[in-house]
């Protein structure tokens, strides 16, 4: 038999045309054709099971082999076959039934996959790689006979009788000029990790050797190399396709190191498993993520029916959710999947809610069964937790009965535990709880010890996403303020309308003022003279709550923010009642102004603000003043 024929196609050649606007994504041909192989061996598979084939099976195998000399790729497998009218109509027919809508729309569409899933050319993406294809392929049917089908990248193909006497299909690339990167094995095993490391049927790979000189036997038929024998390099059965009920411990974490080969175990996991009302299985991993926040992004893995498709899941997982670990396997997202098309799919919103509902539900799970274990693991849970809980409303719903706050101490509380702690002693004239907080208990320590002296509580917000996490509390909480243990001294941390009387008299205390606004002489620190408790510093530099986290916003976006830059403005506590103060007032005229610069000096370096020639006249003054 031999048969010449054209592809029934409008435009004169759409191979060149997929050649060059599928160039960047060239070595998705190779998860195709594979795809396409394993799928056929999965299709005899079941018509086995169903009765409607009785021949032998064998053991289901693709093989993924190269020649160099010969510049070919061969994809082979024992699968259904196809008879040559089955050629026809898939290969000539199917796949191209869409083709003059590929070439009015390949303009408009955003990357290959889009165009290959969209338009059936998953076959075609061979002639990304290759100037002549050929498929040699024999039918399970009873009586089939095999075929041969060639196609040069042009409309033209050929049909002829074929040579192989065993079920399944081989695929020839005969790889082109510009492609020649193909040709090694280094490339395409790492092509074949990347998209079919997992693919449940085994795949070898290997490269070709000769048995027999090339050309053709005493029946007139070529003669084709061999594969060299190799290893399996796939997983058929990965942890995601079994039973939770069948695997241990070990089983999560040799997978974990199998994907992550450098990481340290994980935290926790959970095993992904609905069928309803969409389908997906997976296992997400925990890591131990400190405060690495922008590091381990881009983890998860996406799969279709055990296909790699990207690692660029943000909308199928949760934002918050994306510095998880671990696989996410859903046929109902399509193999060749575009960021369009995840922004737009039902399935897709669905997917992200049951994985936000089912962390969720594990992370409530592991604090009400081991809350020592939990609180242990809170360090590296809790970037999570926040994130979660500033992003997504429903999160914080579930999320605040397991969010944990961690005071200086290291004692850690829940949102309702902590507010029944510090409510009778941190509870405002208006009724109002405030929260205070740390961010560099190191840097902040003088102020932490002034507020646990008057019996407040500290808590500690040093993550990365804190600052995020405690205007998020504010929104959240009724009644409730937050203020940094800077933001002001002890005693006006909490208003609570208490007048403490000023042992200096009205005239004391602006010629004190005059002192302390000569010695210091910054525009961006405006002194003011309060009575305090006798054991508070004698002067001490804040930064209002609102104006810091107006500058923290603004350092953000860049140094501006809708007014332009904001300036530094601080202010100086002079407390009236420190006896250093009323010192400072008995002594003479330039030792007033040295004493005032020490006593603030003393107060800037408490803060971390004492640097270069001002660092160094305060050493040079402490030497000569002792």
């Amino acid at each position: 038999m031999q048969e010449k024929g054209t592809i029934s196609i409008h435009t004169e050649n759409i191979f060149p045309i997929i050649k060059k606007f599928l160039y960047s994504d060239n070595e998705i041909f190779l998860r195709e054709l594979v795809s396409n192989a394993v799928d056929a061996v999965q299709k005899i598979k079941r018509l086995a099971a169903l009765g409607q084939y009785s021949g032998p099976l064998g053991e289901p195998l693709v093989q993924v082999s190269f020649d160099k000399e010969a510049k070919t790729i061969t994809i082979s497998d024992n699968g259904l076959g196809m008879t040559a009218e089955e050629i026809k109509k898939y290969i000539n027919q199917i796949a191209f039934s869409g083709a003059t809508e590929f070439v009015e729309k390949f303009k408009d569409a955003k990357d290959a996959n889009e165009l290959i899933g969209k338009f059936g050319l998953g076959f075609y993406s061979a002639f990304m790689v290759a100037d002549q294809v050929e498929i040699q392929t024999l039918s399970y049917q009873d009586g089939a006979t095999p075929a041969n089908w060639i196609c040069d990248g042009s409309t033209e193909f050929e049909i002829t009788d074929g040579t192989r006497t065993e079920r399944g299909t081989t695929i020839i690339l005969h790889v082109n000029a510009d492609s020649e990167e193909f040709l090694d094995e280094y490339k395409l095993q790492g092509i074949l990790d990347k998209y079919c490391k997992f693919l449940p049927v085994p795949i070898q790979f290997g490269t070709k050797k000769d048995h027999e000189e090339d050309g053709v036997d005493e029946d007139d038929k070529p003669k084709y190399k061999e594969v060299e024998t190799v290893n399996i390099i796939n997983n058929t059965a990965p942890i995601w396709t079994k039973q939770p009920a069948d695997l241990k411990d070990e089983d999560y974490l040799a997978f974990y190191k199998d994907l992550y080969p450098m990481s340290e175990d994980p935290l926790f996991w959970i095993h992904l498993n609905v069928d309803y009302p969409f389908n997906l299985t997976g296992v997400l991993y925990f890591p131990k993520v400190k405060n690495e926040f922008d590091m381990q992004r881009n983890k998860i893995k996406l799969f279709s029916r055990q296909v790699f498709i990207t690692d660029e899941v943000k909308d199928i997982v949760p934002e918050f959710l994306m510095l998880l670990h671990g696989v996410i396997d859903s046929p109902d997202i399509p193999l060749n999947v575009s960021r369009s098309f995840l922004q737009a799919d039902s399935n897709v919103k669905k997917i992200n809610s049951y994985i936000t509902r089912k962390v969720a539900d594990k992370l409530a799970e592991l604090f009400k069964n081991d809350r020592p274990g939990y609180e242990a693991k809170w360090s590296d849970i809790g970037i999570f937790v926040k994130y979660g809980m500033i992003s997504e409303d429903k999160f914080y719903e579930k999320a605040k009965d397991f969010a944990l706050l961690t005071n200086t101490k290291q004692e850690k509380f829940t949102l309702a535990e902590y507010k029944e702690k510090v409510a009778a002693l941190q509870t405002d004239k208006d009724g109002s709880i405030t929260y205070i907080y740390t961010n560099d208990p190191a840097k902040q320590d003088a102020f932490i010890q002034a507020a646990n002296k008057k019996g407040y509580d500290v808590l500690l917000m040093n993550s990365p996403i804190d600052s995020h996490f405690v205007h998020n509390l504010e929104m959240k909480l009724e009644k409730t303020k937050l203020k940094r243990v800077d933001a002001d001294v002890a005693d006006k941390l909490i208003d609570k309308d208490e007048q403490v009387v000023s042992i200096l008299t009205d005239e004391q205390s602006a010629q004190a003022k005059t002192i302390f606004e000569k010695a210091i002489h910054r525009p961006d620190m405006k002194v003011e003279m309060e009575a305090m408790s006798a054991d508070n510093l004698p002067v001490t530099v804040t930064m209002d709550e609102f104006m810091r986290r107006m500058k923290d916003m603004s350092a953000m976006s860049g140094g501006m923010s809708f007014y332009g830059a904001i300036p530094d403005n601080y202010k100086v506590a002079i407390n009236t009642n420190h006896k250093l103060v009323s010192r400072i007032l008995a002594a003479d005229g330039e030792q007033q102004t040295m004493l005032a610069k020490q006593a603030f000096d003393l107060a800037m370096l408490s803060q971390g603000m004492l640097t270069g020639a001002d660092l160094t006249e305060f050493v040079n003054r402490s030497i000569e003043l002792i």
